[in-house]
Formats: C-alpha cells, sequence, structure tokens
C-alpha cells in the first residue's frame, strides 16, 4: 500500500499538490496523468524522498523494494550486461561477501544465491535487453558507444532488471520503437508488483493500467479502470459539474436581479438587504474542471499532382558497397498517410532521410515533384534550437518578410502564444519546444511532413490535438512513431521496413502486433527450452554453484555422523555398565546421562535428516 495523506508541494512558489490524497494497494498498475508540468515526475522523487513535501505524509513498507528508471544516465565504459547485473544489489552484495567469508557462512550465503535464481541472472538480463532491441553483440560494447536514447533503454533495461515490490516508470516508451514497447507492455502486465506509471500513450494505458490518478486542479483524483473507464467517469463527472455551476450561476442571477430592482425601494429594501447578504456569503462549492488548451493547426500547402514522391530499385545507405535499404519500389500521393513499422535499426530514419534529400541513392532512381516542399520533424532537432533566443526572435529570423503579428500567429497555431512565444527556448518545456519544432518546419507550407517520434514530448490533450490537426492537413504524411493510437488515428498505409528492404504491409496494425507479439512468445518458448538444456557455460555455471552449496553440507552432515557415532559408542558403554554391580548414586547419574545423551542423539538424527534432505535438492 502507497498511502498520500494531504500532500502539499510547492517548487519556486508554484503549488502544483495541495493537500492532495491517493491511496494505492498492492500489486495495482496505476497510470498517473494530467497536463505536462502539472507535477508528475515531482510526486516520484517526492516518494523517493528526494523532493521534500511541505506537508502531509507519503508512506508506504519499509521493507518495499523500489525500482525507479532515471532520466539522465552518464556514458561510461561499463557495458550494458554488466550494468544490468550490478542493478541486483542483492546478488551483487552476495558475490561480494562470499569473496571473503568465512567457511561458516557460505551455506547459507550460497542458498540465498540459489533463492534468488543467481545462476540465470545473466541469461534474464539478456533477454530483456533483447526485449528492448539490443543484438547480441551490443551487451559487452562500452556504454559510452552507445547515444543517448540507446544509453536510456539501458537504464529502463536495469529497472526492470532489479527485484522490486514497487516499480515508478516515468515514460518509459520515450526512447523505444514500436517493437520495443509492444515487448515492454508484455512484460509490465505480468509484473508481480506495484507499478506507478507515468506515461501519455493511450494504448499503453488501456492495455496495462488497472488505476487511473488524475492530477488536476493541484488534487489527486483515483479513477478505477484503464484511461478509457477514466475518460467516461471523467465526462460524467464534468456533465454534472457544469450542471451545478450553472444552478448556483442562475441562483445568483435570480438573487442578483431582485437586488437590483428592490434595493432603493423602501417596501423592499429589507427583502433586498437579506438577499444582498445572500449574495455576499453565497460561494461557488463546485470547481470547473480545469480546460488546458492543446491546439495545433498546420498551414495548407500548394497542391501538387500525385505521385509526388518515388523510388525505383533504389538502394541507400551511408558507406559505398554497404547499403542499408535495397529493392526499394515505394511511392507517396499527394494526401498519403503512411505509417512505417519496423524496430530501430532496420532503417526507418535512413528512408525518411532519403525521401528528404538529405541521404542520396546508391542505385536506382528517385522521380519527385519539382515545387515538393518537405517539413522534417526529429527529436535531435529539439537539441539544435537557439536556446538564447525567444520563439518570437527565432521565428522572426526564419521569416524576414513577415511582421510580428503574423510571426506570432504562425506560433500561436501551435498552442505557443502570449508569455510562451517571448520566454527563452531554454526556459521551455520539452513539450513546448516540440511545439516550436512543429512551427519551424512548417513555416514553408509543406506539401509532406516526415514526422519522426513527434509525441515523445506531447501529453494526452496535446497528441489528441496533433491527431486532429493531421487528419486535417491537406499534404501527405510519412510517420515513424512508438505511438499506436498516432498511427491507428491518422495512418491509411504501412510500410514495413525490415530484412533489408521496405515494402508496403497489407494488414492492419492489429494484425501487426499480433505477428509480434506472437514471434516474440516464440523465442521466449525457445529460450525456455533452451533454459532446460543448459549450454555447456551454464552447466558449468549451475554445477560450480550446486558443488560450492553442497561441500558445507557435506562437511556438517559428516561431523554430525561422527558425533553420532560416539553417542551410540558412550549409550553402549552405559548399557553395558548396568550389567555391573552399581551402588544406587551410581544408576542414577548413568540414567540421567543415558537421557541426555538419547535426547542429543534425536536431536542430531533430525538435523542430519534435514541436511541430507536439502543436500538432495541441490542434485
Amino acid at each position: 500500500m502507497i498511502d498520500l495523506n494531504n500532500i502539499t508541494i510547492r517548487i519556486c512558489g508554484k503549488t502544483l499538490l495541495e493537500n492532495a490524497n491517493a491511496h494505492v494497494p498492492d500489486n495495482k498498475k496505476v497510470g498517473l496523468i494530467g497536463h505536462n508540468g502539472c507535477g508528475k515526475s515531482t510526486l516520484f522523487r517526492a516518494i523517493l524522498n528526494e523532493q521534500s513535501i511541505e506537508s502531509g505524509l507519503i508512506s508506504y513498507p519499509t521493507n518495499s523494494r523500489i525500482a525507479y528508471m532515471r532520466q539522465e544516465m552518464d556514458a561510461v565504459n561499463v557495458s550494458p550486461l554488466d550494468y544490468l547485473l550490478a542493478a541486483d544489489k542483492e546478488r551483487t552484495e552476495l558475490l561480494n561477501r562470499l569473496q571473503n567469508a568465512p567457511e561458516t557462512q557460505l551455506a547459507e550465503i550460497y542458498e540465498q544465491l540459489n533463492a534468488i535464481e543467481a545462476d540465470t541472472a545473466e541469461a534474464r538480463a539478456c533477454q530483456i535487453l533483447k526485449g528492448l532491441g539490443f543484438k547480441d553483440d551490443d551487451f559487452h560494447r562500452p556504454l559510452s558507444e552507445f547515444s543517448g536514447g540507446w544509453r536510456m533503454r539501458v537504464a529502463l533495461a536495469a529497472t526492470l532488471f532489479q527485484p522490486s515490490d514497487i516499480l515508478l516508470l516515468d515514460e518509459p516508451t520515450n526512447h523505444l520503437d514500436l517493437e520495443s514497447s509492444i515487448w515492454l507492455l508484455n512484460f509490465l502486465q505480468k509484473y508481480r508488483g506495484t507499478l506507478l506509471l507515468i506515461s501519455h500513450d493511450k494504448n499503453f494505458l488501456n492495455d496495462l493500467c488497472n488505476t487511473i490518478i488524475h492530477f488536476e486542479s493541484r488534487k489527486l483524483n483515483t479513477y478505477t479502470g484503464n484511461y478509457n473507464d477514466f475518460q467516461r467517469l471523467r465526462a460524467t463527472q464534468m456533465e454534472l459539474q457544469n450542471k451545478l455551476i450553472e444552478k448556483q450561476e442562475a441562483k445568483r442571477a435570480h438573487l442578483q436581479s431582485f437586488v437590483d430592482r428592490f434595493r432603493y425601494k423602501a417596501t423592499k429594501a429589507r427583502q433586498a438587504q437579506s438577499r444582498l447578504k445572500m449574495l455576499e456569503k453565497m460561494t461557488l462549492n463546485v470547481t470547473a474542471y480545469e480546460n488546458i488548451s492543446s491546439h495545433f493547426e498546420f498551414p495548407a500547402p500548394t497542391e501538387l499532382a500525385s505521385p509526388i514522391f518515388k523510388i525505383e530499385n533504389g538502394s541507400v545507405g551511408y558507406e559505398e558497397n554497404k547499403p542499408v535499404l535495397t529493392k526499394l519500389n515505394l511511392q507517396i500521393d499527394k494526401d498519403d498517410r503512411i505509417a512505417m513499422l519496423g524496430a530501430n535499426g532496420n532503417g526507418k530514419s535512413t528512408l525518411a532521410k532519403l525521401i528528404d534529400g538529405k541521404l542520396p541513392l546508391m542505385t536506382g532512381q528517385t522521380e519527385q515533384s519539382k515545387k515538393l516542399n518537405i517539413g522534417y520533424f526529429a527529436q535531435h532537432q529539439m537539441e539544435e534550437l537557439p536556446f538564447g533566443l525567444t520563439p518570437t526572435a527565432y521565428m522572426t529570423s526564419l521569416m524576414p518578410d513577415a511582421n510580428e503579428t503574423k510571426v506570432r500567429a504562425h506560433l500561436a497555431s501551435f498552442g505557443l502564444e502570449g508569455q510562451k512565444a517571448i520566454t527563452r527556448i531554454e526556459q521551455l518545456s520539452g513539450g513546448e519546444k516540440a511545439r516550436l519544432l512543429f512551427a519551424v518546419i512548417t513555416h514553408t507550407k509543406p506539401n509532406l511532413l516526415i514526422l519522426d517520434e513527434p509525441t515523445n514530448h506531447l501529453d494526452i490533450d496535446a497528441r489528441e490535438a496533433l491527431v486532429d490537426a493531421l487528419n486535417s492537413y491537406t499534404g501527405a504524411v510519412v510517420l515513424i512513431t512508438h505511438d499506436l493510437n498516432l498511427i491507428e488515428m491518422v495512418a491509411d498505409r504501412l510500410w514495413l521496413v525490415a530484412n533489408g528492404t521496405c515494402v508496403p504491409y497489407t494488414d492492419d496494425i492489429e494484425s501487426y502486433q499480433k505477428m509480434l507479439l506472437d514471434a516474440q512468445k516464440t523465442i521466449a518458448q525457445t529460450k525456455k527450452e533452451e533454459r532446460s538444456v543448459l549450454t555447456p557455460k551454464e552447466k558449468r555455471q549451475q554445477q560450480a554453484i550446486k558443488l560450492q552449496s553442497m561441500q558445507p553440507i557435506k562437511k556438517q552432515i559428516k561431523s554430525l555422523e561422527d558425533k553420532m557415532q560416539k553417542t551410540n559408542e558412550r549409550i553402549s558403554s552405559i548399557e553395558q555398565m548396568f550389567m555391573q554391580n552399581l551402588n544406587p548414586g551410581q544408576m542414577v547419574d548413568l540414567q540421567k546421562e543415558l537421557g541426555l545423551l538419547n535426547k542429543e542423539l534425536q536431536n542430531d538424527e533430525n538435523l542430519w535428516l534435514e541436511l541430507n534432505e536439502k543436500l538432495e535438492s541441490f542434485q
């Protein structure tokens, strides 16, 4: 159970939560939702004791193991596999203790290692890394060789690998492709602890969560069910809330009307004063729900004839004679909505760069409309924005012929209006920088938008606005995204980038999901069968742990057997002595000793049986 009791959190004078309450039972999968900046990540830090709370109490069992995915990770020289193995602190500590432990403690340490399945740790770590898109060759490369996005995958993998009772995940799919996102969903569905998930992915929340906690008006509102259930319940609440507000406003208007009509008439003055006091005391006992505006509007491009882009027998890559993609025969029409499928590393971004003209063809030929204008959105471009400028100043430099009114209107079409338009770019949130990037790539009214993971920094409302804007846009769209909802709501054609080429995918996205899940199940079953028939290395590791675990037990058994033999010899000796002429005092002493020896022998025999059973369990 995680209890949040009347907590208040303020940062730099801004109140994020005020007397907020929430109660999370054990083993629940909870989605935390709310607009960007409402305090979701801050609450995680508060749960971890890394963020102070002004008042209230956050409590959970003191022995709870909490795993939390950090949003930043250093580029160190350790390999992804070693990084994961080190994340299991208990295993690491036991292995360290084993190096210098006295012989009397070895059996206990080996027992604990067996209890946490230490001999399968490497296989489990490799399985997680593969699920998140890493190849076998990547396992032992230093992290410093990986990009920031791939290092974040390692951070996620390490979080999933370490044993936990409470798992905190903040936007875990942001650096994943669709294939890895589907694997992660399947993994988390099997997680047995309590999961708190910050996500703006509707499909992920629907398929995984059984509880939703909504951040609104500095409070935490809990809803049972998934995201769709939350939407239905909240819509009902909003309708009732608005009706109450309308009713109270009508009552206020009626009272005010009476006061205005009769407050200066002597015959009605007393009644008017009475109603005036009622008005002064009257407050709205309901609060209207927040309405955070999310707005996108892509400018209409010049209409072109189809096809606007075509590749015939094409190949493309970065090194001579080493094409990434070959046998490309593709066409984009003027109003196409295309989503690229395929794992990261298969060549989706390479194909996007070819279409955008950033990469030349190695072989084959392309045809495109002479007036084709392309807008290309990619995450790395956000880091290339001039952080020292304001959005208005930057857009003015890109639109020198436009006056300030036109520049501000263009920014406003992507939700950057008022103060946001004149705030330095470095102070904007990730979602606001994404909006600025949309404004940058569309100021020339492109006929084709290539959007590479456009939703990573957008909250749910902004994603919905993006869907609406893309469906209203009259040009063509090519999507690279792990957001299933965006694909389902926007794309009408699918391309599959795999096996060194790209071809149209004729089934729907649900069929593709099923294909991936079936493939993952097949891989998991194969791994299970492989584990049942261990590799020579795994056999040696397992046998080594068993032998090491058995040695102290065998030694203890041998010691007990020697002791029991001596005890039996003494008992036989006492029994022989009873045949002799003994005085009463000697008889009493021997009987006492015999009773103690028999009791000691019984205890030793019980322990001997217990140790032999334990020894059999290792065999």
